[in-house]
């Protein structure tokens, strides 16, 4: 190599290392890799130190903000200079962008009012989209569900995770089972045979329901308490209530109790249980009634025997 080519090319390396574009390209690589180093061992250090899941959570959530945050201003204060020439660049470009990507916008607007409208939070369950589950994430663009339901009965998980984009918030209803009010009404019927003694039924009912469900009320009313205190709503019974109709084929009792929403079928097949084992042991005084069909009077059957006609030959 010639000492022509030599100089030529430090004069070309010397040009490009001290090129000022060049100097604020690395500077921003090398600042983002310092941050992506910084916020992973500020997240494996939050998640050491604290115990309560939700707070690990939120402290990973709150983390990873930050670290997209400090990247975007760090990008601004080394690109600054170069800013103000691409601003009519950006206005023509983000017409079209916005316009291409009003789905991705609405859901970081769903997103945006998921997080300061207290739509829902982790752990809450909820319906959105069509799909109901306990909520795993909140993201930017989708909400990440546990899925419940579908072809497993009683409100329990089915196995499925499903992601929702957060546009759905402006466009479907959002039903929440454990936000301000963290219980469910729910009714078990129980038909009773007629001739049975009625005021001990009643009785056995309201008292296996305090015995299944009465802890719930405490926490349930002064939920409720709040509730009203907060929106424009009746005061509602939260105690354990009994109903009775009659009708053509047995008296039907209605139970009407309060219970947490992750624990309503498994109290359910208590109350159930325990009723069956405390009508059990009233000596048939209270009997359990089921569908019987009574033959009251056969229907009248005629039948006319004719001698056949001879026929012409």
């Amino acid at each position: 190599m010639t000492d022509s080519v030599r100089q030529s090319l430090e004069d070309t390396v010397g040009a490009w290392l001290f090129d000022p574009v060049v100097a604020r390209l690395s500077a921003a690589l090398l600042g983002l890799v310092v941050l992506n180093v910084l916020f992973r061992l500020m997240k494996r250090t939050a998640s050491r130190h604290l115990t309560d899941a939700d707070a690990r959570y939120r402290a990973r959530k709150a983390l990873g903000l930050l670290n997209y945050a400090a990247a975007v201003f760090l990008l601004a204060l080394i690109f600054k200079n170069q800013l103000g020439g691409l601003t009519i660049a950006f206005g023509v470009a983000g017409a079209g962008i916005a316009f291409a990507l009003q789905e991705v916008i609405a859901s970081v607007a769903g997103w945006a009012a998921v997080s300061f409208g207290a739509f829902f939070r982790v752990g809450d369950r909820v319906q959105l989209g069509g799909i109901k589950g306990d909520v795993i994430d909140i993201g930017v663009l989708r909400t990440t569900l546990m899925e419940c339901g579908q072809w497993v009965a009683g409100d329990l998980y089915n196995g499925r995770i499903v992601r929702v984009a957060n546009s759905f918030v402006f466009k479907e209803p959002v039903v929440n089972y454990s936000g301000d009010f963290s219980f469910l009404w729910d009714e078990i019927t129980l038909p009773v045979r007629y001739g049975s003694d009625l005021d001990a039924a009643r009785r056995l009912i309201e008292e296996t329901a305090n015995e299944v469900v009465g802890d719930y009320v405490p926490q349930a009313r002064t939920a409720w308490s709040q509730m009203v205190q907060k929106y424009r709503i009746e005061d509602a019974r939260v105690e354990p209530m009994v109903t009775l109709i009659a009708n053509d084929n047995w008296v039907e009792f209605t139970l009407r109790y309060v219970v947490d929403y992750r624990r309503r079928r498994l109290s359910k097949d208590r109350l159930f249980t325990r009723l069956l084992e405390e009508i059990g042991r009233t000596d048939g005084r209270v009997a359990l009634a089921s569908a019987t069909f009574a033959l009251v009077e056969a229907p009248r059957l005629e039948v006319s025997m004719r001698p056949e006609a001879p026929r012409n030959t």
